[in-house]
């Protein structure tokens, strides 16, 4: 197994390094960073992963669209081929099987369609219209699974979008779709298996940062929100969705054990609270632009996730609460700047 290639990704941060010196300060970490987050003895799964990526079809060009709902590549271009025969397309759709559970999306891939467990584009439809314009931003998207944010970031503008997560299989994810896509049309969009303890302190290197779907994990909230401060220029955006709860500037939730199944979720505060959070942590003009109870049309088991999902953990006689006997999921997304 040869293994990722990330000089692209090294050469463009090296290039943004330049004007902001802090990525020359984590480029010098990533390599060693990178083989950690990809050690085969902790994560021997990856191995068979990354296999089928390299099985899947060489594309030269392709046709791509990341401003609708569903990212799409099609109609690609082989080096001597004008498109993709009956058995690659086969092919192609079982080794994209074969990367599943799909948690973030949809994807249209060639003619295999992902319907992901999210449909994610229901929170950006909800969020984009709050967005700062992207034109030339540089982006940093935080616990972005396998990139469906960051491939909609790069549609609406964004000159360079780099989505770090810490799972190798969301990385293997987002390497698969970015190969589909040919390296002639693809924006610049990258994605590092790693999480933000990984970016050093003070980095202040990007325009916008996303933090969605992160916070509630984070047994250290206040941490969390200082780390995202270090990654944003002067000036610079947050866009924060995170689990709620109704309340005032006091109420904040701690699960006993379990929060919708979830084993790893922590504090869940009100919007004022976080709101609250956030002036602390020395944000301004800090704005909840939406809030929303999560659907079962939003979040559902579909053949590209198959495991149980929403549906199976609210309380089957009361919708509005969780199966544990908490409020069901409230979703809230503040934007706020340094």
């Amino acid at each position: 197994m040869q293994g990722p290639d990330f000089s692209e990704v090294f050469q463009q941060l090296a290039l943004l390094g330049r004007e902001r010196p802090g990525l020359h300060t984590w480029l010098a970490k990533l390599p060693e960073q990178l083989t950690t987050a990809l050690d085969t003895q902790r994560f021997p799964e990856f191995v068979g992963w990354w296999k089928r990526i390299e099985k899947l079809p060489e594309v030269v060009s392709a046709e791509i669209t990341l401003n609708t709902s569903v990212i799409t590549t099609k109609n690609a271009r082989l080096e001597n081929k004008l498109s993709l025969t009956d058995n690659q397309q086969k092919m192609l759709t079982g080794l994209l099987q074969d990367l599943k559970p799909w948690r973030k999306g949809p994807y249209q891939l060639e003619n295999t369609y992902l319907d992901t467990e999210w449909r994610s584009d229901f929170k950006w439809d909800r969020l984009a219209p709050h967005l700062s314009n992207l034109l030339g931003r540089k982006v940093l998207d935080v616990g972005g699974g396998s990139g469906y944010h960051a491939w909609r970031l790069a549609g609406a503008g964004a000159e360079f979008t780099l989505c770090i997560d810490p799972s190798p299989r969301y990385f293997a994810q987002f390497e698969a779709a970015r190969k589909l896509m040919g390296p002639k049309e693809r924006p610049a969009v990258y994605h590092l298996p790693l999480g933000i303890e990984a970016v050093p302190k003070k980095i202040e290197a990007f325009d916008t940062v996303l933090s969605m779907g992160v916070l509630y994990h984070r047994r250290s909230p206040i941490d969390h929100l200082y780390e995202l401060k270090d990654c944003l220029r002067p000036g610079g955006e947050l866009v924060l969705e995170t689990l709620v709860i109704e309340g005032d500037e006091t109420a904040c939730l701690m699960p006993e054990d379990r929060y919708a199944a979830m084993s790893n979720v922590w504090f869940l505060p009100s919007v004022a609270q976080l709101k609250l959070w956030l002036r602390r942590c020395g944000y301004k003009n800090i704005r909840c632009v939406d809030l929303n109870l999560t659907s079962t049309e939003e979040q559902r088991a579909t053949e590209w996730m198959t495991f149980q999902s929403l549906a199976d953990f609210l309380d089957p006689q009361n919708p509005q609460l969780t199966r544990e006997g908490y409020p069901a999921p409230l979703r809230a997304i503040v934007i706020a700047e340094k």
